[in-house]
């Protein structure tokens, strides 16, 4: 759960998708704990954002539940055995937040719709402007635009072996997409920017006192 020094200061949030982006995608389901494989370097990944101050929470689409597939204690376990893989690499999950339906169930919390994410936002008391929402699908990509999320793609997952020319024409319908060769290079890139930013704006904040000084 989130601290109290994480609203005065904004808390730092970045939703995960699960298949292709944490574990590799599967498309007869994950049913099991033996079913999850996490992808090289994914759990690292999560654990160096959780270190450097962002809490992470998942959301994933499971209408293997709604077909039948597998059942709620599965699904439990199965997330169990995640946030095991990740406390071995000194990680976490704050939170797995899903949708059980099928596409015909209509319901407004199944991906791409944004429910499931604006649940999300109202928990953790979140801009969703401010959060960063990475995926390995385009369902996930249109997820973030449509719940106003900053979009992240993946290539670890189905859309991995795509050309150039097929990757431009998936990102197009998300303009403000950004592409990630994995998990670990999305949190390099995040960790960077957010010392890029930090680092103007302090020197924003020395700008005035400098200029004070050189009129003494």
């Amino acid at each position: 759960m989130p601290r109290a020094t994480d609203h005065a200061h904004g808390m730092k949030l970045v939703i995960l998708g699960r298949d292709g982006t944490l574990n590799r995608y599967r498309d007869d389901h994950v049913k099991a704990p033996e079913e999850l494989d996490p992808l090289p370097g994914a759990m690292e990944a999560v654990a160096r954002l959780n270190h450097a101050g962002w809490h992470t929470v998942l959301a994933t689409n499971q209408a293997g539940i709604g077909r039948g597939l597998l059942d709620m204690a599965s699904l439990n376990a199965v997330h169990i055995r995640l946030n095991q893989l990740l406390a071995e690499k000194g990680g976490r999950l704050d939170a797995a937040f899903f949708c059980p339906h099928t596409p015909e169930e209509g319901c407004d919390c199944r991906k791409p719709l944004p429910g499931l994410i604006q649940q999300i936002g109202e928990r953790f008391d979140v801009e969703l402007a401010d959060v960063h929402m990475v995926g390995a699908s385009l369902t996930d990509l249109l997820t973030a635009q449509n719940a106003g999320c900053v979009p992240h793609l993946v290539l670890t997952g189905p859309f991995g072996h795509l050309g150039t020319e097929e990757l431009a024409n998936l990102l197009a319908q998300v303009p403000k997409a950004r592409v990630h060769d994995d998990l670990a290079a999305f949190a390099e890139a995040l960790i960077q920017d957010e010392r890029r930013r930090v680092a103007e704006q302090r020197g924003q904040a020395l700008a005035p006192d400098t200029q004070a000084g050189d009129l003494l």
